[in-house]
């Protein structure tokens, strides 16, 4: 029985090749992506990653995930408009780690606290205050020199042996 059933497949794979069904298929005449490339087990999930332009910090554990948000607190707080949403923001980080702490998953164990509101606000302003610097140059250029030679360490190295 399966031996008409692959008999009939291949009559129609036949008449459909001869009709030209598969001359205008996309990819044809293509190299097949990977072929030559050792074999990866997560090849669907990079190639997920990239066709929908997903971070690949979604593959990371939660503690990793959380101590890479809190390293990049400034930046993200940085254009903000208001004290209120700097603090929201905090806010609402702080949440997602004080959930983990309770609840840790099985990632590795990373030092993630949360984050002190008070001295991202105070950095925020400091940096709101913080006049902004202008790239076009109105003057000539003046070179600062240094109040005393820099020592490089040839120098010193004489000097201790001499």
């Amino acid at each position: 029985m399966t031996e008409a059933w692959e008999a009939s497949v291949e009559a129609k794979i036949q008449d459909a090749v001869q009709r030209g069904e598969f001359d205008a298929l996309p990819g044809m005449g293509k190299p097949i992506p990977g072929r030559g490339a050792p074999y990866d087990e997560a090849w669907w999930i990079k190639s997920f990653l990239e066709r929908e332009a997903l971070p690949s910090d979604l593959l990371l554990p939660t503690s990793l995930q959380l101590r890479r948000r809190i390293e990049q607190v400034p930046d993200e707080v940085r254009d903000l408009p208001t004290e209120q949403s700097v603090r929201d923001f905090v806010g609402q980080l702080n949440v997602q780690i004080v959930s983990w702490l309770r609840f840790p998953d099985d990632g590795p164990r990373v030092a993630v606290r949360p984050v002190n509101t008070e001295d991202v606000v105070r950095r925020w302003r400091a940096e709101r205050a913080r006049p902004k610097l202008t790239s076009t140059v109105t003057g000539p250029a003046t070179v600062v020199k240094p109040s005393r030679p820099r020592r490089t360490w040839w120098q010193l190295w004489r000097r201790r042996r001499g």
